[in-house]
């Protein structure tokens, strides 16, 4: 048996009902010591026992009354703790992703709660360290273009862009050479859109390896640029090459073309942290329960409400 997994049976062994799974992830939160989510202290936390449910805490300074789902993914959810970790090690054990109909299936809820349930997942993996030139080093970089043909589209959806990428959508990506992977939803590949996020995600005066586009030679000025001319079959030139972003773009692709089929522009970055956290957090030679842990610790602080996911 491997040795850097566990297996569906053991996790559900490991955690079978909420009451183990609340007490893991106040763990994982607050380590023992509950936090008032409110004014973030940790003095005057007392537990409090609400109609015979336990997890419940009051902060004596402010008056606020929680639980380890306040201010995490999990606030005002219905569905129990124990499903949402099988969740979260359905997600970081499913190399191309899971969809929301078999996850439906393998939870016993709503197809509807299930995509909602992971379009949350996919926003806790949402990388804090995005736009503080976070990659450094040697980072290649490459678009992908994302969508169907046109000539598939009904003709009230048709874009009536012209041929090739016109029409599609456009995810920007940025791989350290042996290192994190960020990958941005762009409103187009046009250079007044691709060169500030390339400025904001890498620090300045890293080497930069791309393709023979024409909207990366303004960024010479700041970075080491080398690149491969792809239109005359070349793909490497000694240390310059974008092999690492290429093999990126194949699970993402498998993903889109395996798993979910399509995803609207409207969601799409959230599908992009999920491919990304893949990388950087979710790697597959880290164990399992680390991964777990990892994004377990994404989930606290950040929020996705059903108003704002379909606003």
């Amino acid at each position: 048996m491997c040795k850097v997994t566990i297996s569906a049976f053991q996790m559900i062994h490991r955690f079978p009902d909420q009451e183990s799974a609340r007490l893991y992830i106040e763990k994982c939160r607050w380590n023992g010591m509950p936090v008032c989510p409110k004014c973030n202290l940790a003095e005057k936390q007392y537990p409090q026992n609400r109609k015979g449910r336990p997890g419940f805490y009051e902060c004596r300074c402010c008056g606020l009354v929680y639980t380890v789902r306040t201010g995490t993914i999990f606030e005002r959810s219905h569905i129990p703790l124990n499903k949402w970790i099988f969740a979260i090690y359905l997600v970081v054990t499913a190399r191309k992703g899971i969809s929301s109909m078999q996850l439906s299936k393998e939870l016993g809820i709503g197809q509807k709660a299930a995509w909602f349930l992971l379009q949350r997942i996919r926003k806790a993996c949402e990388d804090d360290n995005g736009g503080n030139g976070f990659l450094q080093g040697i980072v290649e970089i490459d678009e992908a273009y994302l969508g169907g043909l046109e000539a598939n589209r009904h003709e009230s959806k048709k874009k009536k862009a012209g041929r090739g990428p016109n029409g599609k959508e456009v995810a920007l990506g940025m791989k350290e050479r042996d290192g994190k992977v960020a990958i941005k939803h762009l409103p187009s590949s046009k250079g007044e859109h691709i060169r500030p996020e390339i400025e904001k995600t890498i620090a300045k005066g890293s080497t930069l390896c791309t393709d023979e586009a024409p909207v990366y030679e303004a960024l010479q000025s700041q970075y080491d640029h080398k690149t491969v001319n792809h239109s005359a079959k070349q793909y490497v030139d000694g240390m310059a090459h974008t092999n690492s972003i290429e093999s990126v773009w194949a699970v993402l692709k498998r993903a889109f073309y395996g798993v979910f089929h399509s995803f609207s522009a409207k969601h799409m970055q959230l599908y992009l942290n999920e491919v990304c956290f893949r990388f950087n957090s979710g790697n597959v030679k880290i164990h399992t329960l680390e991964r777990l842990d990892s994004l377990l610790g994404m989930c606290f602080g950040k929020r996705l409400t059903w108003a704002d996911c379909i606003a």
